[in-house]
């Protein structure tokens, strides 16, 4: 398997931290955004992995790589523990890049990935701010892509109100949680809006994808829209959506970044009691 992770994004919800830090390098405990995204694709059975990066994106691949000088004072210093962490990171796939050298879209960031893959196997897209830290959301797409065929794109129920933030797609239930998509639309207004099933930020797509993607015409800002080149998917092969169970944080967002880091900081040992102490000494003081 093959997994896409577009990360070139500007990241202005975050601004000014983003002026000079990759979005998805920004840390949620105690590991960058982006490194999660890379250990959930290898635990989906990734075996190489493409990061589309912008201008300023150098910080991802950087932390990716050796560092002999941090390894070294390490070692000096006898932190096995971190040594073997920081070691891991640059062992954990083999991790490749592609620049997009200007912002034309989801859809256009995919299509920087063309040369990448087979032109008879699927490969995954996982956006490379989207957090899955249970990692069953890929396992979930493959088994169902197994069993019927197609592309096949994971989707969350969002209260109607925010459907405008997203893809939403059309369809027929087959199975409890899985669609047959008709049709998706690309941030609709809420009284244009298909169903309340938003695309989140995970696909397993056929290779016929790369073959329509050039031929998709700007959309929705001016962008090459993947949204708008699954809708033309439906013409050659089937499309089906799953129905996300487990829990998943958009980081693009501040208040959803700032769940993922409580959350996930909960359930450590480590840090998690001490945060709960926190968390309900502040908020009794503010009852």
């Amino acid at each position: 398997m093959k997994a896409i992770i577009p990360a070139a994004g500007m990241g202005t919800r975050f601004l000014p931290v983003t002026k000079s830090q990759p979005k998805e390098m920004l840390p949620v405990v105690d590991k960058p955004v982006i490194q999660y995204v890379v250990e959930e694709a290898v635990a989906g059975g990734a075996d190489d992995i493409l990061i589309v990066t912008g201008r300023g994106k150098r910080a991802i691949e950087d932390h990716f790589d050796r560092s002999v000088e941090l390894e070294d004072l390490l070692e000096r210093s006898g932190n096995t523990t971190k040594l073997r962490e920081v070691r891991n990171i640059s062992d954990i796939a083999d991790v490749f890049y592609v620049r997009q050298k200007r912002p034309r879209g989801l859809g256009h960031a995919v299509l920087c990935g063309a040369p990448f893959t087979s032109s008879d196997e699927p490969f995954y897209v996982m956006l490379g701010d989207v957090l899955v830290p249970t990692q069953d959301c890929l396992p979930l797409l493959k088994s169902v892509q197994e069993r019927y065929g197609g592309s096949v794109i994971a989707v969350v129920q969002v209260p109607p109100e925010m459907v405008s933030r997203y893809g939403v797609i059309a369809g027929r239930e087959v199975e409890p949680g899985v669609w047959e998509v008709n049709d998706l639309v690309e941030k609709p207004p809420v009284n244009e809006a298909p169903s309340s099933l938003a695309i989140f930020g995970r696909y397993l797509l056929s290779p016929k994808i790369m073959e329509i993607l050039p031929k998709i015409e700007p959309g929705r800002g001016n962008e090459i829209q993947l949204t708008d080149a699954l809708k033309e998917l439906l013409k050659h092969e089937e499309v089906y959506a799953v129905a996300m169970e487990c829990s998943g944080y958009d980081t693009g967002n501040v208040l959803s970044w700032l769940e993922a880091n409580v959350a996930l900081t909960l359930d450590t040992e480590e840090y998690g009691p001490a945060l709960r102490d926190l968390l309900e000494k502040m908020l009794g003081m503010e009852g």
